[in-house]
């Protein structure tokens, strides 16, 4: 059993201050670290709870607050309508530029403590999937998984909804993970295949998978949650970690009393 702490970080970035959510195995040594994005929600229960899922697997996760920029730190949005709305509002307010520099930010903030091995990763889901899409192109990411990720088919994350991310598939060097719920309204069939065709001609490694699956499953709150795929799935992007971050001090840290 691996016993897991929960802590907070402020990060400076070009726009300001950015509260990070730490979730790391208690135990001495070195484990590799997972950037980790949450919904337009921001760092809720269950992002909590995935962090802690993670981090129970021998990972230093970092969840940066994704709209630091206007809300103050803490800020959870409610999983209702007006919660939606905010959260809608903001994800095409902020630039895509300043995505990109909170995920450097917290790159770099990982690579220098002194408990992470130096091997970063990146994970995701609905914003955070397409956020996670876009870390994977920093040198530093091993290895992304994209959960549902919007926007993406749709180039509209951002202030002008124009992001570059398909046509920037190429700087992806590490290897990619792709999971899709093919009962998502968000993502349909037309967008996945595009992505997919764009994935393929930029040659970059990468696997795909499709679920019987709503928009959310992962989310252990609402109706849309699915356990079951939740469980398979998470072992999918943990096979993906162990595989290409390594370890750390996982085997010499664990105790089963």
């Amino acid at each position: 059993m691996i016993i897991v702490s929960d802590e907070y970080v402020t990060l400076d970035t070009p726009t300001g201050a950015m509260r990070t959510h730490i979730a790391r195995p208690v135990a001495p040594g070195r484990y590799p670290g997972i950037v980790f994005y949450s919904e337009i929600f921001q760092i809720t229960g269950p992002i909590r709870r995935m962090a802690a899922m993670l981090a129970g697997h021998g990972y230093i996760v970092a969840a940066p607050e994704i709209y630091h920029e206007f809300d103050p730190a803490g800020t959870v949005l409610a999983y209702d309508q007006a919660g939606t709305d905010r959260g809608n509002t903001l994800k095409t307010t902020k630039t895509i530029e300043s995505y990109d520099w909170d995920t450097q930010a917290v790159i770099r903030h990982l690579q220098s403590r002194a408990d992470c091995t130096g091997r970063v990763g990146a994970m995701g889901i609905c914003i955070g999937g397409h956020l996670a899409f876009r870390a994977a192109m920093n040198r530093e990411v091993l290895a992304s998984a994209c959960f549902y990720a919007t926007d993406i088919h749709k180039h509209s994350l951002g202030k002008g909804m124009e992001d570059d991310s398909l046509d920037r598939a190429a700087d992806i060097k590490g290897e990619l993970l792709m999971v899709w719920g093919r009962q998502d309204p968000h993502i349909p069939l037309e967008g996945r295949l595009k992505i997919l065709a764009r994935l393929n001609e930029a040659a970059i490694q990468f696997s795909w998978h499709e679920v019987n699956g709503a928009h959310a499953f992962l989310r252990d709150e609402g109706p849309r949650y699915d356990p079951e795929l939740a469980r398979s799935l998470y072992g999918i992007a943990l096979d993906l970690f162990h595989r290409k971050l390594g370890e750390g001090d996982l085997a010499a840290t664990t105790s089963t009393s």
